[in-house]
């Protein structure tokens, strides 16, 4: 994605550390920065036990504005993905979409929680809750998003401002069917920085039956790291040289079915793709061909035995 969206950014707003947060504001847009996304992925089931995951994503991307005497004004490019893992039919589907950003196309709010793609939207319900609605092809989704947790700031991560909502409670329906689950909710922003990110990357969240998550990415050749959240909220940072990851095989070019071990926290996680192909190749938006899938979570944690659910994205694999 990054190849082909840097040809066109222009004055920039570097993601420097640290960056004050401040919420609810944070949750809504920051045009001052090149590229921005929302991204909510989650496990659901319904009330007849039928298992999903789901992802759902908007990108903004800012380009230079047109010169003055045309009829284009054109500072955003919106951009959406959103999947589905039917789990127990062993399916995967995805759609996406590219728009000019406008109030009437795709848009994202400033100050709090508001962005849409066409019928695609995460907003700030009324009561505080979060609604999350998309519907494409043979699927869809309206999901209440409820945090157990406040936002957890990953200020170790310097490419980007990067926080992330570990443990929301999500109730609606899913193709028409009445389900809940929980999810996890990331919001990043960024400049000129996320070049380097061009080679991909690799990004792991788990959240484990203790209550506590964790979130470890890999930048190819540039940055590793993640944060440990424990079950009462605070982050603990973790640098590359705790993490330890490999995997037990490959579908196409991807490493598949995880352990990552992190032997000063005594955490030892083995993570199973719930499905191989969760591939999605993005030719009408973003242009980039990544993994995004659904996984089951099984180890240790400080010696007690634990279980989970997690995602897993990699980019920089596709030829």
């Amino acid at each position: 994605m990054w190849r082909t969206i840097s040809s066109i950014l222009a004055a920039v707003v570097l993601a420097t550390a640290p960056y004050e947060f401040e919420f609810p504001r944070d949750h809504g847009a920051h045009d001052d920065y090149n590229v921005e996304w929302w991204y909510v992925t989650g496990h659901l089931a319904t009330d007849d036990h039928h298992r999903y995951g789901f992802e759902l994503t908007f990108f903004r991307v800012r380009i230079p504005q047109a010169p003055q005497g045309t009829n284009w004004d054109l500072h955003n490019l919106a951009l959406a993905h959103f999947a589905i893992t039917d789990v127990d039919r062993k399916d995967f589907r995805y759609y996406e979409k590219l728009n000019r950003a406008s109030k009437f196309t795709a848009n994202a709010a400033t100050g709090y929680l508001d962005v849409f793609n066409e019928g695609w939207r995460m907003t700030t319900a009324r009561d505080g809750s979060w609604r999350l609605v998309a519907a494409d092809g043979k699927d869809s989704l309206d999901l209440d998003l409820r945090t157990r947790k406040p936002p957890a700031i990953h200020a170790e991560h310097h490419t980007s401002n990067y926080y992330s909502l570990t443990r929301l409670e999500a109730t609606g329906t899913i193709n028409g069917k009445r389900a809940r689950g929980q999810a996890w909710f990331d919001h990043e922003f960024g400049s000129s920085q996320l070049r380097n990110t061009t080679r991909g990357w690799d990004w792991y969240s788990v959240q484990l039956d203790n209550e506590s998550e964790l979130m470890i990415y890999v930048l190819h050749g540039v940055e590793t790291g993640g944060s440990l959240i424990t079950s009462d909220g605070h982050v603990i940072p973790i640098r590359a040289d705790q993490i330890q990851i490999r995997s037990a095989r490959k579908w196409k070019s991807y490493p598949m079915d995880w352990t990552i071990t992190i032997p000063s926290l005594r955490i030892a996680l083995k993570l199973d793709s719930l499905l191989d192909d969760q591939e999605l190749v993005t030719r009408g938006s973003t242009r980039v061909t990544y993994w995004e899938g659904a996984v089951d979570v099984q180890g240790s944690f400080d010696g007690v035995v634990v279980r989970g659910e997690g995602y897993v994205e990699m980019t920089g694999y596709a030829p």
